[in-house]
């Protein structure tokens, strides 16, 4: 499809917009409610006793219920990376040390750094640099699930669940190495590594998570604003335009 000198591409298709935006809603509400469990930010403005023994329960269960969210939508956009038939070059090709990638990734970062100056790459489709930074993201997703989830499981004194013992058993199996790698990461002795390397851990990397959030906002409105291809339709729409004389 022409349109005044551009082609319209295709970049996201509607199933990839959804997960994109139930992530969006997902990290609001798991931000505002891990702030609040780790300090009771808004605890003072509810004066009903009735009420008030229940918020932190919520919020306790809130945040869990966005964190599965974003687990299951990762698990599928992982799969995806590998499996997807829309893209003319799956996402994990992208994130290979070729040549070619190297190439590129240095062009678009050169591309930013020069204000749109230098532009010796096709910005039709995915290139590496988006890539190398939306892999960072699931990354720290992934760390935030795994220490989430000993500190989870740590709640389970008991060794019981409602579900039975295994449940708490598979965590501690998956999870309890985070806490000598929290202790690692925070500059902590692994003799005296304790659950609190695992929050301070979990909290930091929620920060890292809100300024690659931040950047990736401004990224893609610079790109619409330099580029002129309409890349912040992307996330709504599915598609940009490239000009005629640019499309590789």
């Amino acid at each position: 499809m022409k349109k005044e000198g551009y082609v319209r591409i295709e970049r996201m298709t509607r199933s990839m917009r959804i997960i994109h935006w139930v992530n969006a809603i997902s990290m609001i509400v798991a931000v505002i409610t891990g702030l609040y469990i780790a300090a009771p930010y808004y605890q003072t403005f509810i004066a009903d006793p009735a009420v008030d023994k229940y918020v932190m329960a919520w919020n306790r269960w809130g945040h869990f219920i966005v964190a599965i969210i974003f687990d299951v939508t990762s698990i599928i956009v992982f799969y995806l990376a590998f499996a997807t038939r829309f893209l003319k070059t799956k996402p994990y090709e992208k994130d290979v040390p070729t040549e070619g990638n190297i190439k590129q990734f240095f062009e678009v970062l050169l591309n930013l750094l020069t204000l749109n100056r230098r532009k010796k790459f096709d910005s039709s489709q995915l290139d590496s640099f988006n890539s190398i930074f939306f892999t960072i993201f699931h990354l720290l997703l992934l760390w935030m699930l795994l220490t989430g989830l000993q500190l989870y499981v740590h709640g389970l004194a008991s060794g019981i669940s409602s579900i039975g013992a295994w449940w708490p058993w598979m965590l501690h199996l998956f999870t309890d190495w985070t806490i000598p790698v929290s202790a690692w990461l925070n500059g902590s002795s692994a003799n005296i590594a304790s659950i609190m390397d695992v929050r301070i851990s979990h909290h930091s990397t929620m920060w890292y998570i809100i300024v690659w959030v931040v950047f990736h906002i401004y990224y893609q409105v610079w790109r619409t604003i330099f580029w002129q291809e309409g890349d912040i339709s992307i996330a709504f729409g599915g598609d940009k335009y490239i000009k005629v004389d640019e499309k590789a």
